[in-house]
């Protein structure tokens, strides 16, 4: 129900407002705009839509309450605790952009509040710790692919399904239980060269993303999607010497850092002479479509940003844009498609890939239900908040599974292995793919088997 003060200009019941004493909340340095908190008029429909506010039901953590915060935060308050544990408890899914009659910019507002907190607000020792853990493994593919031999010893052992069984893991260590759960099934999987010519007349020339997560525990995505390319009639561009594109940087306010990232992902994609730079994990794609917005203050790299800004695009936006010219073979599948919170609701790319799917012979699409509300993932929220990332999981998990589909599609690793870990909770049985996986399978003629048998 919606709190009747809104309406008002009141304040929410129960948003635990800053505390007198301190600085204010916010420096000089892109905080929150005044003009964009005002553009809130209180009315709610974010509600239903707010993955925090679903669970809890507090006005403080739902988009509304915390913008709340924010304009007192502008307003001189202090950056107190219970005001960055509002912030922090915020997936920053986007589903309440989509919901907002206002056209409320709550995207960049906690972009620029999170960039505030990170820089102004001393963490706990052990938050600092596992903060620095995760930034310092994730972004860097490198890191990330030494851990596949001991990750893929752990799995073949029985060590992990043992660790499983206990819940002891669980019990004394969440978040390592969350890490456990969370870690796909690995294959060994040829890296990609760094061309790969266009099958045919060649149509455009692209260059191509590999990413961090997606090239150490699901390169199986990116072999497909370069196939799937280049029978589109696209020339591949894979440099080797590409990084982290920054994008969970960015969403967890270390903007300095997402911007190095973001300076050399230009500089090694920009004298390659592509047409277009194309994504396939929606939370990268989100983060490479604002470069513009991220380096427009650095005057050597912001018109270079905004012209590769120009050029990217996820790769079902791209194939839909093209059209077809490699043959669909068909599939007899009944699949269920998850809208990734960083395609539907930050790019606002949701006809494209289900229009893909729609056109191969055999495959009947169903819809889940829900399809707003995050699974849990959200980068490494699932990480830092592995209890409520579970009750989330648990919900999507059990709304995929009673379309009765035999395959669930989506087009960001970090929801392939938060659907997966919740499903196997639930004793669920559904086989994952992403996007450019069904596509190849379709335009190779492969059979639903190589699907259902992946993983």
């Amino acid at each position: 129900m919606v709190d009747a003060t809104w309406g008002t200009g009141e304040p929410p019941r129960d948003v635990l407002g800053p505390v007198a004493g301190g600085g204010p909340a916010f420096d000089d340095d892109h905080p929150p705009a005044k003009e964009l908190i005002a553009d809130c008029v209180h009315c709610g429909f974010c509600l239903p839509t707010c993955p925090t506010y679903v669970l809890w039901g507090a006005e403080a953590d739902s988009p509304r309450g915390r913008i709340h915060l924010m304009n007192q935060g502008v307003n001189g308050e202090p950056l107190t605790d219970s005001m960055v544990e509002h912030y922090d408890t915020c997936l920053g899914c986007m589903s309440c952009v989509t919901a907002c009659p206002s056209g409320v910019k709550y995207d960049r507002l906690i972009e620029d509040t999170r960039a505030q907190v990170e820089r102004r607000h001393p963490r706990t020792p052990k938050e600092k710790a596992l903060r620095g853990a995760i930034f310092a493994l994730f972004p860097y593919p490198r890191r990330l692919r030494l851990l596949r031999g001991p990750l893929r010893a752990y799995q073949a052992t029985g060590l992990q399904r043992l660790i499983t069984r206990s819940g002891l893991l669980e019990r004394l260590a969440p978040t390592l239980a969350t890490l456990d759960s969370l870690a796909p099934r690995l294959r060994t999987v040829p890296r990609p060269p760094q061309r790969v010519p266009a099958r045919g007349p060649r149509r455009a020339v692209v260059g191509m993303l590999t990413g961090c997560v997606q090239s150490a525990f699901f390169p199986d995505v990116n072999s497909a999607t370069v196939r799937v390319l280049a029978a589109e009639g696209c020339d591949v561009l894979i440099p080797p010497s590409q990084g982290c594109c920054g994008a969970l940087s960015v969403h967890n306010g270390r903007k300095a850092e997402a911007q190095r990232f973001a300076r050399k992902l230009i500089d090694t994609f920009e004298q390659t002479g592509m047409d277009y730079f194309v994504v396939n994990a929606a939370g990268c794609g989100s983060s490479l479509k604002e470069y513009d917005t991220l380096l427009a203050d650095d005057p050597a790299y912001a018109s270079r940003a905004a012209a590769f800004t120009a050029k990217v695009r996820d790769l079902a936006e791209l194939l839909h844009t093209l059209g077809p010219v490699a043959e669909r073979h068909p599939l007899d599948l009944t699949v269920a498609y998850h809208d990734a919170c960083h395609l539907a609701h930050a790019q606002g790319i949701r006809t494209q890939p289900r229009s893909l799917l729609r056109d191969i012979p055999g495959l009947t699409l169903r819809e889940i239900a829900d399809p707003e509300l995050c699974c849990g993932s959200a980068g490494i929220w699932n990480v830092l908040n592995p209890e409520p990332a579970a009750e989330l999981g648990a919900r999507k998990a059990a709304n995929v599974l009673s379309t009765g589909a035999s395959l669930l599609v989506t087009a960001n690793p970090g929801c392939l292995m938060q659907i997966a870990a919740a499903a196997q909770r639930q004793g669920g049985r559904i086989a994952l793919a992403h996007t450019a996986q069904v596509l190849d399978a379709a335009i190779r003629n492969l059979g639903p088997e190589a699907l259902l048998n992946a993983r």
